[in-house]
């Protein structure tokens, strides 16, 4: 295995794990996620419901970033990595932006996902979304298992 798949394999588990943090929701999938620089620091982490009942992981994650970026002393994004348990949301009735427009909003060119979002509760079209717009979308479906367990409630 080379040293960058091993890299995210390590950081997916991460993600994984972090899914497992969400308290449980009979209306939304328990999703973790971590944003990594190019150098292999993390950077932020989040998970599903950590600020309120509607909040994404990726939204968590990213809203962490947020004021650094503003006063312009943030990290840059635009070579850094979102690792997350689940396919970012495409389309989301709770917020305005879905999960995948955030992360391209945040500029991240390159996101790394466990599981692709099953059409429980919205059609998943993160991940072609997020291509349509140029950046690198890689699916490490070895983790896919992992990531369902926090979410058995909801898969019957």
């Amino acid at each position: 295995m080379d040293d960058r798949r091993a890299r995210d394999l390590a950081w997916l588990e991460l993600a994984a794990d972090l899914a497992a943090e969400c308290p449980p929701s009979g209306a939304a999938f328990s999703v973790g996620a971590v944003i990594v620089s190019a150098a292999g620091e993390e950077l932020a982490r989040g998970h599903s419901r950590e600020t309120d009942t509607a909040v994404h992981a990726e939204e968590a994650a990213l809203a962490k970033l947020a004021g650094a970026a503003e006063s312009g002393g943030g990290p840059d994004l635009g070579v850094a990595t979102i690792y997350s348990s689940l396919e970012p949301c495409g389309r989301r009735a709770s917020r305005p932006k879905p999960c995948a427009r955030l992360i391209l909003e945040a500029g991240i060119r390159r996101v790394v996902y466990a599981w692709r979002e099953p059409a429980l509760f919205v059609e998943a079209e993160g991940a072609d979304l997020l291509r349509g717009a140029g950046v690198t979308v890689i699916e490490l479906p070895e983790l896919a298992d992992r990531a369902r367990r926090p979410n058995a409630h909801l898969l019957g």
